[in-house]
């Protein structure tokens, strides 16, 4: 990525995400108070994530999993017992992501780009696939669409964890890196299309079935 295109890049998350920051806040605020209601806990979750250069910030997000005594796998599928109703249909719609919104204006994170990981996994990245750590990571990417069902595929297999660190993971890494290598603004143009249009042509899934497109500790994992 040039400095040219990183300015744009850069120019287009603060218009973007100023201006989505005034109409979403209310969806917000209500998304917050049912999680809260929910879970009995902070509607609110902050989360430790992996971000450019390898350097760790909090990612925002609302509430969409609850403890369930004996269940601290760190993958979740769309069998998980842990997602809650409300967080069924914030997943699904996207919308636990939009506190996220902060962290680009923050500068912590982009629109598009690599979807951050917990420590532990893009952290670890060595050689070449590095240059996913260059830029910032985003509320929606390429590898996050690509995997949008990877809920979908983790249930239909007997180990999740090992799918995914040995078979969904480094294929995320290849999609990002190309990405990263290749860059081009149209690219992020299509892919925040592509997402929204992924949310209108979904459907909000049954309880316990949400969507899960990376590796989480215990608390909240997606």
């Amino acid at each position: 990525m040039t400095r040219r295109q990183a300015a744009v890049k850069r120019a287009f998350d603060l218009v973007v995400a100023g201006f989505a920051l005034v109409p979403v806040t209310p969806v917000m605020a209500v998304g917050w108070l049912v999680a809260t209601l929910e879970t009995h806990q902070n509607g609110l979750f902050r989360q430790a994530r992996v971000g450019r250069h390898g350097e760790t910030f909090d990612v925002w997000k609302l509430r969409t999993m609850k403890e369930v005594p004996g269940v601290d796998t760190v993958v979740t599928t769309s069998h998980d017992v842990r997602i809650t109703r409300s967080g069924a249909v914030l997943r699904a719609l996207k919308l636990d992501e939009l506190p996220q919104l902060v962290n680009v204006l923050r500068g912590e994170m982009s629109l598009v780009g690599p979807r951050p990981d917990v420590p532990g996994f893009a952290d670890r990245l060595e050689g070449a696939d590095r240059v996913v750590l260059s830029v910032r990571p985003g509320i929606t990417g390429p590898a996050a669409l690509a995997y949008r069902h990877e809920e979908e595929i983790l249930a239909k297999v007997s180990d999740p964890e090992r799918y995914n660190r040995d078979v969904i993971w480094p294929d995320k890494v290849r999609i990002n890196r190309a990405y990263v290598e290749h860059y081009r603004f149209s690219d992020d143009l299509r892919c925040l299309v592509n997402t929204l249009w992924s949310v209108v042509d979904g459907r909000v899934p049954a309880h316990g079935k949400g969507l899960a497109t990376e590796t989480q500790p215990k608390g909240d994992r997606r």
